[in-house]
């Protein structure tokens, strides 16, 4: 699936975003709720899951840079 550069730029944050919405979601309904720890754990791995997007493209973009141009992956 091909989606536009700039949504496709700010993927990661959106993940980010959504893992804080649902931890905010978790703690609000508190413990009294039987589900508020599903919200919490969601939470986690929306944000941990982009985060790991963010830092594999960060990487990527490295090594792609640097076979690119050798002489500055030698400097």
């Amino acid at each position: 699936m091909w989606l536009p550069t700039p949504i496709y730029e700010r993927v990661p944050q959106f993940w980010f975003i959504i893992g804080l919405l649902f931890i905010a979601g978790g703690l609000y309904l508190g413990v009294d709720i039987p589900i508020w720890f599903i919200y919490i754990i969601l939470g986690f791995l929306c944000c941990t899951f982009g985060l790991v997007v963010a830092v594999l493209r960060m990487k990527h973009r490295r090594a792609e840079s640097e076979s690119s141009n050798p002489e500055a992956a030698s400097q």
